[in-house]
């Protein structure tokens, strides 16, 4: 990895995780949380955080642009035509896992993804609690903790499949469907509701597919990219590639073949 500034990057999460976010981490108080929308939280440690990884980030390529999740949503046009930007870009999730990080519950990460030419090339996805770091580059593999990892290889049936289906967000036909159609797989679990805590799951074969309803960049390139270099896939519900645009619609899996077992059997496409 050593064409892209891993280390610096790798570097840079873990400084904003020790003097953010963790000091944070059940210790908010009164007026540190607010409600963006329904169920749908912000912190002063998300707000902080992104505002120091902007700066560490472009320090560390002054051409580039940074993508952030809160800023998106003060500014939801900043996501329009990204697809046509061909400077360095960075996506940034300052806090995934907000709610579990107001919760108290330890499932919540920073994650960061570099893309060049229209490609995502970087990921880094840090858990704070445990200081777990996961790492890709495209073409030179997926890491976790700095060991090469593979999505282990096994052709299951249907019944042998276990996952997550985010359905918090589901429209109410698919959401049905899966209701109707998930006893045909051996567990759908809820979700972590972190998807830094759920594509790493992925790489590691502790879950063999995960299916989103979201597709906002922050929340998925970085961990698209890791689970790819691992062997593994992200699709939309229609079968077509991933592409960090923010359509709606996705399943993360260890296979292709199983990316495709799990859309059809819970009839999403």
């Amino acid at each position: 990895m050593a064409d892209l500034p891993v280390e610096r990057v790798a570097a840079l999460l873990r400084e904003v995780s020790a003097s953010i976010i963790m000091p944070r981490f059940r210790a908010l108080k009164s007026g540190e949380v607010e409600e963006k929308s329904p169920d749908d939280f912000v912190t002063i440690a998300d707000r902080e955080a992104e505002a120091a990884l902007v700066s560490g980030l472009q320090a560390i390529l002054p051409s580039s642009t940074v993508i952030g999740e809160e800023m998106c949503h003060a500014r939801p046009e900043l996501l329009q035509d990204l697809h046509e930007v061909d400077e360095p870009l960075w996506f940034v999730d300052p806090l995934d896992g907000t709610r579990n990080f107001v919760d108290g519950d330890p499932r919540f990460a920073i994650m960061v993804a570099l893309r060049q030419r229209r490609e995502t090339v970087g990921a880094w996805i840090l858990r704070p609690v445990t200081g777990s770091l996961a790492m890709a580059e495209r073409g030179a593999g997926a890491f976790i903790d700095g060991g090469r990892l593979r999505v282990p290889l096994s052709a299951k049936e249907a019944k042998a499949l276990r996952g997550a289906v985010l359905t918090k967000f589901l429209p109410p036909d698919r959401r049905e469907r899966v209701e109707r159609n998930g006893s045909k797989l051996g567990a759908v679990l809820p979700g972590s509701m972190c998807a830094g805590d759920d594509y790493p799951a992925l790489v590691r074969g502790t879950l063999d597919f995960v299916c989103y309803w979201r597709g906002l960049p922050w929340d998925h390139a970085p961990g698209a990219l890791l689970l790819a270099e691992a062997g593994g896939t992200v699709t939309r519900y229609d079968g077509s590639a991933y592409q960090p645009d923010g359509r709606l619609g996705l399943i993360a899996a260890g296979s292709a073949a199983t990316a495709e077992m799990v859309r059809r059997t819970l009839e999403l496409g």
